[in-house]
């Protein structure tokens, strides 16, 4: 050998060739038939570096060796390929081997030939995907240096450029699945395994942002670790200022002060800011980032921050639809999707649904301050005692939900934490509550079944002044069932003017003569009958709030009825009316009643109206007022089934009544010259207040006899007549009027 510039020449005593070493060396494919070009090439190459890094060369004698060796093994950067080898054109089959088939589009090829005539090089540059095309008399070291250098160089180039691609299709898919998110858990999944995707290697990496969950400033929150992988997955859930790693710690605030990422030699901190959210991806590898990752991770770390807001704004969405704006409890929604599943689990657990007893009486009295600040205390309450095994909402105004085990959601516990008195700013407000529960049945309902089974549940615990609690049973849906459909027929016969008024005559005891009638409604069947008794469906339209409408509608019906009898000789003096409690509630009732008396010219107490003792007794503010007003109207006011409630004298001497009704229960006591006493006791009281007596449910001449020695005033009941249409009405009066005449 003579110079560097000499031609490669054969070199007898070369060593053999040396194994070729994998790494971060740029690896050359040397392909020719003739031995003493691989010794002369390695001999020319050893000792180079392109890029501070060194070529390693692996060696085929032929074309069909470089095949079979391709079929495994593409990792090169250039490949030196002769032409004329087993065939005078094996080399230039070889270059469609290589791009097509092997897709080897990166890889630099190098044409080398000792016979150009066989392939002269405009015709191989403008046939073959080739990168440079030399005979092997001009390639000295020097030239084969320069030539490799290039081509290493191009190399490079194009797969920096396509790794560069790459990646940036990868942040692209990356961020289209970031925009997907609702649910900053499912996000922070994704950021942690995009960053492994992009880097393509495993990392240790936290994902710390703000978690405000309302309108409140989100950097008044605490960064928090959502996301967690690697050595730091046992991190998740802590905020960042309790992590024992200060160098994490320090990471993290140097990264926010400055609003910057920060590369360090085995840490990496991206700054993640977009208006009011800022947060950080911290993350450790093995090895210092190269210049290329770090651009991937300055662009992945924009759509991270981009998207970050979007899923914080769907958080703070959520958590509005499913939490109660005052507690911060679940709400109605949120508990239905919560029973489901625990449908879905087939949970051993118990539905509770707690009422706050006369918590409408608390607000009216102290104010709906005080109010939401018990309601305030009851849920933090709950939340303390029940919130770790319980999942806890409020489903109403002053109704709370509960889901649990039942050695936790069973009466006995639950009243138990209700004894201490709530401390509500300088109150303590003992509440006392009413309990529906319902265990999961075989049956697997869905949430709102769940729900509805114990509403029937708490409904029961209401009416039971005893334990105030009930468990669901079977039998209490079948009745629920049963007066849905009641109520839901009820209200279709009306609205197609089914229903109909009957009327009772109500006689005066000391002369026997016709003093009123009492409007009474019914439900008649079309074929004959009744379809219910008014006993059952009277309270489920007062349930269902149908009572207002109807009442109205008896109200108009009697008052034509009796200016319709004012023209009939032996006409009753006045009609009596039943009222509601609902209809009480109506502001304009008194306005109902004027216009209805003006319209038919009903003079002052033609009209009576009559409620029930205990609605007396219920609201007495409420109740005195409604009757002044009605009053002032014109219209009388009695009270009836007297002697069945709980009122006071001190009380029934406030109200401004004209008459009370003596219930029939204690009518029937007199038998036999027996019995009689709570009729002259209620007699007697209604003289001393100077009030009118009527007894209902006469039904014998003895009854009658009893009662007129009494001193009662008028009595209704069988023995005078039944309740019957206005027709039949029409004739009895007629037939009463011509027997006395």
């Amino acid at each position: 050998m003579e110079d560097n510039d000499e031609i490669i020449a054969l070199i007898d005593d070369a060593d053999e060739r040396p194994a070729c070493p994998k790494g971060p060396s740029w690896r050359i494919l040397v392909v020719d038939d003739d031995p003493e070009v691989h010794i002369a090439t390695n001999y020319a190459l050893q000792h180079v570096e392109v890029f501070a890094r060194p070529l390693a060369l692996v060696h085929a004698d032929s074309a069909a060796e470089a095949r079979a060796l391709l079929k495994h093994d593409r990792d090169f950067a250039v490949i030196l390929l002769d032409v004329v080898m087993e065939t005078e054109d094996a080399g230039l089959q070889m270059i469609s081997f290589i791009r097509e088939h092997c897709g080897m589009s990166q890889t630099r090829i190098i044409l080398r030939t000792g016979q150009p005539g066989h392939a002269p090089e405009l015709t191989v540059f403008n046939t073959y995907d080739i990168n440079d095309y030399r005979t092997k008399n001009e390639l000295t070291r020097v030239r084969l240096i320069t030539a490799i250098s290039a081509a290493i160089r191009s190399f490079h180039q194009i797969h920096a450029i396509d790794e560069t691609r790459r990646g940036l299709e990868r942040i692209i898919r990356a961020s289209t699945a970031l925009i997907d998110d609702r649910e900053m858990a499912q996000f922070a999944a994704h950021v942690l395994g995009s960053i492994d995707t992009l880097l393509q290697r495993k990392t240790s990496t936290l994902l710390c942002a703000h978690t405000g969950t309302d309108d409140d400033d989100a950097r008044d929150q605490p960064l928090r670790v959502l996301g967690a992988s690697g050595r730091f997955s046992a991190l998740l859930g802590q905020t960042v200022a309790t992590l024992d790693d200060h160098d994490i710690r320090r990471a993290i605030a140097s990264c926010l002060e400055f609003e910057q990422h920060r590369f360090d030699l085995n840490q990496t901190a991206l700054c993640l800011n977009s208006g009011t959210d800022e947060g950080v991806i911290y993350l450790c590898c093995d090895t210092l980032l190269n210049e290329s990752e770090r651009q991937l991770l300055e662009v992945f770390a924009t759509n991270v921050a981009a998207s970050l807001g979007n899923v914080q704004l769907f958080e703070q969405l959520n958590f509005i639809a499913y939490h109660d704006a005052l507690t911060r409890l679940r709400n109605r929604n949120r508990f239905i999707l919560d029973l489901n599943e625990a449908v879905a689990r087939n949970a051993d657990t118990v539905v509770a649904i707690l009422d706050l007893q006369h918590f409408a009486d608390l607000n009216d009295g102290l104010g709906h301050e005080i109010g939401n600040g018990l309601l305030v205390a009851v849920a933090e309450r709950l939340e303390a005692e029940l919130g770790d095994c319980c999942r806890l909402a409020r489903i109403g105004a002053d109704v709370f939900g509960l889901i649990g085990p039942e050695a936790r959601v069973n009466p006995h516990h639950l009243f138990a934490l209700f004894e201490p008195p709530f401390q509500v700013s300088e109150h303590a407000l003992p509440v006392s509550i009413a309990l529906g529960l319902c265990r999961m049945l075989e049956d697997t309902p869905s949430g709102i079944t769940l729900l509805k089974r114990a509403n029937i549940a708490l409904n029961r615990a209401k009416h039971d002044l005893a334990v105030s609690h009930a468990y669901f049973m079977p039998e209490m849906e079948d009745s629920t069932r049963w007066r849905l459909e009641i109520i839901h027929r009820l209200r279709a016969d009306f609205a197609e003017n089914r229903l109909s008024v009957w009327f009772q005559p109500q006689i005066e005891l000391a002369s026997g003569r016709l003093s009123g009638i009492e409007a009474l409604l019914r439900w008649p069947q079309v074929e004959g009958g009744f379809i219910q008794p008014p006993a059952v469906f009277i309270p489920l339209a007062e349930y269902s709030g149908l009572i207002v409408d109807i009442g109205n509608w008896i109200l108009e019906q009697s008052c034509t009825a009796f200016a319709e009898l004012r023209r009939q000789r032996g006409a009753p003096q006045r009609i009596a009316v039943n009222v509601s409690m609902a209809q009480f509630r109506q502001s304009n009732l008194a306005a109902t009643i004027a216009d209805v008396m003006q319209r038919y010219d009903l003079g002052p107490g033609e009209l009576e109206l009559e409620i029930t003792e205990s609605i007396a007794m219920d609201e007495p503010k409420i109740i005195v007022g409604a009757l002044l007003a009605i009053k002032n109207t014109g219209a009388r006011v009695a009270i009836d089934d007297f002697g069945t409630g709980f009122s006071s004298l001190a009380h029934l001497r406030q109200l401004p009544i004209d008459a009370i009704k003596i219930d029939k229960s204690f009518i029937a006591e007199i038998a036999n010259g027996r019995g009689g006493m709570f009729a002259e006791t209620i007699t007697a009281l209604g003289a001393k207040l100077g009030i009118a007596t009527v007894a209902e449910g006469v039904e014998t001449a003895e009854q009658a006899g009893f009662l007129r020695g009494l001193g009662c005033n008028t009595a209704q009941g069988f023995l005078y007549g039944r309740p019957m249409p206005l027709d039949e009405l029409k004739i009895w009066i007629a037939g009463r009027y011509d027997a006395t005449a």
